[in-house]
């Protein structure tokens, strides 16, 4: 149950400091990649983020894997 623990803190102080460089603008780049879909039509807009959610992705895949090693 240590391990459990020990994880829960280092992931509970990792999402705090994303949550600080987001909230603090250094995400700003996320919000509209090109290859994102964004479609408007009178007052209906529909925002479909595909590249974001890739970049986002393959940025999680390295952190884990180099989590593991």
């Amino acid at each position: 149950m240590k391990e459990v623990g020990q994880l829960l803190v280092v992931v509970g102080i990792a999402v705090t400091l994303l949550g600080i460089l987001l909230w603090s603008g250094f995400g700003k780049w996320l919000d509209r990649l090109p290859g994102d879909i964004h479609h408007t039509r009178g007052d209906f807009n529909f925002h479909f983020p595909i590249v974001t959610c890739l970049v986002i992705s393959v940025v999680l895949t390295l952190i884990f894997w180099l989590l593991r090693r």
